[in-house]
């Protein structure tokens, strides 16, 4: 064992020992921990299982410190959902309790996670007096071993049992290879350097800025845009309609489209089944080709009739539907819905009735973009249906049909 001692006159830090195995600094461990030193501590180059027992290392304060905070985080983030929800600003959604627990347990568990999330980072700092720019072992040579083969402990003189005779003895009992003093030997050039602290809390406070700006454009009015630095799709340069645009010989914002364009699934090529009319202009007396006239296309037309005809035109065609009887009743100036059965109905071209279906007539709205143009023709293959059932004689049903009326 070799002992040293330094007289200089730099402040006591403490007294170290060197050991060569783990079983000697474990062993050395159980010894100081007996004798009853509190500041003390070993420095080894790997974990020694079961040298904190050796130690006597109580269990840290930190669990006690996370869990008050996350009761704290629970506590702050159920008062303020309750406040804001059931007192504050009071809002009825679909009958829903303004308060209910279960509803609320996202932001009661980001709030829990997030208090104790801080309180650990910075209560490990702070038990552990972090950060620690310098130590006086720092400036030890031997010292520098313990990332490699050596173990070391060291009992400073900060603790109020520490003699610097008993505590040399005691250490020495342990059979250490070498025991010296650690002196305090940090100078100021150790030390961080002023201008250096000064720059770090100029940056800091500098750091605070581009947020109180960002608060301030959040709560603020602006007459221009605001800036973005990255022009994603989502911010990308736009015309509001009837915008001017300068960068077009006409200078509108919004463009015509190309002569001749249409749009996917809109070129309605077949005049007859989008227009209701021939090749010479005039209006088609039959259904398209397209459209067969089988009781499918029937039980079709009957669907549409009595869903978009029949509120006005009633479910016979003769005029009298629920909204007429409605209109009568209230009074005032109204204008009867046509009667479909009527000789002047039935005289028409089933390309005009299929024309007035698609853009209106008088004070009935157009049903071209309700109705598609092969529910219109089967409407009306159900309207000739319905006319020829209300003007036809009793002798010219068929035979069974006559005999029900009987």
């Amino acid at each position: 064992m070799t002992q040293s001692t330094s007289d200089n006159q730099q402040p006591l830090f403490g007294v170290i020992a060197e050991y060569d195995t783990p079983t000697a600094i474990y062993n050395a461990s159980k010894k100081v921990r007996d004798a009853g030193y509190n500041r003390w501590d070993t420095y080894t180059p790997f974990p020694i299982h079961g040298i904190e027992k050796a130690m006597g290392i109580r269990m840290t304060k930190l669990p006690w410190i996370v869990i008050c905070a996350t009761l704290t985080g629970l506590t702050t983030a159920i008062l303020l959902q309750w406040w804001t929800n059931a007192v504050d600003y009071k809002w009825l959604i679909s009958g829903k309790p303004f308060w209910s627990w279960p509803a609320n347990v996202p932001i009661m568990f980001e709030l829990s996670v997030l208090f104790s999330a801080f309180a650990t980072i910075f209560g490990m700092l702070v038990l552990n007096n972090l950060p620690l720019f310098s130590h006086p072992l720092d400036l030890k040579e031997r010292f520098r071993r313990v990332s490699d083969d050596k173990f070391f402990l060291v009992i400073e003189a900060s603790d109020p049992k520490f003699d610097h005779g008993a505590t040399t003895e005691l250490l020495n009992a342990t059979t250490p290879v070498v025991l010296e003093e650690v002196r305090d030997e940090r100078t100021s050039s150790t030390a961080v350097p002023k201008p250096l602290v000064y720059i770090l809390l100029l940056g800091l406070f500098g750091s605070l800025v581009p947020f109180a700006l960002f608060a301030k454009a959040r709560s603020s009015t602006m007459r221009e845009g605001r800036i973005h630095v990255v022009w994603d799709m989502d911010f990308s340069p736009s015309y509001k309609p009837q915008s001017d645009n300068i960068h077009y010989s006409d200078e509108r914002g919004m463009r015509s489209p190309v002569t001749g364009t249409v749009a996917r699934g809109h070129l309605n090529a077949d005049e007859h089944l989008h227009l209701g009319k021939q090749e010479n202009g005039t209006y088609a007396l039959t259904l398209p080709s397209t459209v067969a006239a089988n009781d499918d296309i029937m039980k079709r037309g009957k669907v549409q009739f009595e869903t978009y005809c029949s509120p006005c035109h009633g479910t016979a065609g003769d005029g009298n539907g629920i909204v007429h009887k409605r209109a009568e009743a209230l009074g005032g100036a109204w204008v009867p819905p046509a009667n479909l059965l009527s000789d002047h109905v039935r005289s028409q071209e089933a390309g005009k009735l299929f024309n007035t279906i698609t853009n209106g007539y008088n004070s009935m709205k157009g049903y071209a973009s309700q109705i598609e143009a092969e529910d219109r023709w089967a409407i009306i293959l159900y309207l000739r249906a319905l006319q020829n059932s209300q003007g036809i004689a009793a002798s010219e049903l068929p035979e069974a049909e006559r005999a029900q009326l009987k």
